[in-house]
């Protein structure tokens, strides 16, 4: 089943996305059907997917045996069930039916965190024309970047090249060493590969298709050459800036009990996801700077001589913030490892004890 983008915007925090972004998502989708009795996932489970109920009522069973209720009516039913790993509950249908949204939670990070960046002032690669920026996320989706952690993307788009190219022009050729990797951003090229002693096009690539990876990742030959068929625009990155994307960012990670300790001592507890999310749930006392305008505020607000922890839902964001604010000069900065809900943990720990 699918969902239209308008449905999207119902749900938090996918109401403040862009309505592009919201498109990409719900093309992303899946919508699923479930009995009463049945489980979308187990206390405990390890998985990849984000849920929102969008009809009926799921309820959490906690492994100590308290329960809340996720009713799609209510304001609950506009936040996802539950978005830490491992999970805490089970979540189990309570009303004769439910549909339920399924979305890929790495992708989603990842455009969220793409919609948010490209909102900087700084940003140079935004397009706001119609489709402008559809080579972005069909790159987020690529093969080559699956992987790529959340907290790369602001390296990657400030790494980008872009360049022009004319129809008939031979970007890579079969044989040749690696040095680049590419992204369509305008136009259209084919693939050739030399079969049986000649050049035969095997494939056709349009906007957002992205070419010139296996050379680079198997540090081997070009397998095949490019040409472009129209006038057009790629974006690459060289080989080292390609390497360095796809490394897990530098970043100072710190557990739920060090940063718990960190924020006793003084130091500035600042959530970047969207207000949305921090009105839900939080950290007691965190500042709410969403990472779209972490790079403005921190400039006004912060005193470089501070520590810093940043946290998100899962880290994924948390990553790129710590990024930023060191490149902004700041030096003690730490990513919560986890997310907010180890942190809350913690905290519930250091109450009981």
């Amino acid at each position: 089943m699918t969902i239209e983008a308008s449905d999207l915007a119902k749900l938090y925090p996918l109401d403040s996305l862009r309505p592009e972004t919201r498109e990409q998502l719900a093309g992303e989708a899946a919508v699923n059907e479930y009995l009463k009795g049945e489980e979308l996932f187990r206390a405990g489970d390890v998985d990849g997917d984000t849920f929102y109920v969008l009809e009926g009522i799921v309820e959490s069973v906690y492994p100590d045996g308290r329960s809340k209720q996720f009713n799609a009516s209510s304001l609950q039913g506009r936040y996802a069930i539950g978005d830490s790993q491992p999970r805490r509950f089970t979540a189990r249908v309570v009303s004769p039916s439910a549909r339920v949204l399924r979305l890929d939670r790495r992708y989603t990070e990842k455009v969220i965190a793409w919609d948010q960046l490209s909102r900087s002032e700084n940003f140079r690669h935004f397009d706001p024309s119609p489709e402008g920026n559809r080579w972005v996320f069909r790159l987020l989706q690529s093969r080559a970047f699956h992987k790529l952690p959340t907290g790369n993307i602001e390296r990657m788009f400030s790494s980008f090249e872009e360049i022009s190219v004319r129809a008939g022009e031979v970007v890579i050729k079969e044989g040749d060493s690696g040095d680049y990797f590419y992204v369509i951003k305008e136009g259209a090229a084919s693939v050739s590969k030399f079969l049986d002693g000649a050049e035969t096009v095997v494939a056709y690539l349009v906007r957002g298709d992205c070419f010139g990876e296996d050379a680079l990742l198997s540090n081997s030959p070009r397998n095949a050459t490019v040409k472009m068929m129209q006038d057009g625009r790629l974006m690459r990155l060289a080989r080292k800036a390609f390497e360095d994307v796809l490394k897990p960012p530098v970043v100072e990670w710190l557990s739920p009990g060090q940063a718990s300790i960190l924020a006793r001592k003084g130091a500035v507890v600042v959530d970047v996801r969207l207000p949305a999310e921090h009105a839900q749930r939080s950290i007691k006392g965190s500042l709410n700077i969403p990472l779209s305008i972490l790079r403005e505020e921190a400039s006004e607000k912060f005193d470089r001589r501070q520590q810093f922890v940043v946290y998100c839902n899962t880290g994924e964001r948390s990553a790129a913030a710590a990024f930023i604010l060191t490149r902004l000069g700041y030096t003690d900065v730490y990513a919560l490892q986890g997310g907010l809900a180890g942190m809350l943990k913690q905290q519930e720990k250091t109450a009981a004890g």
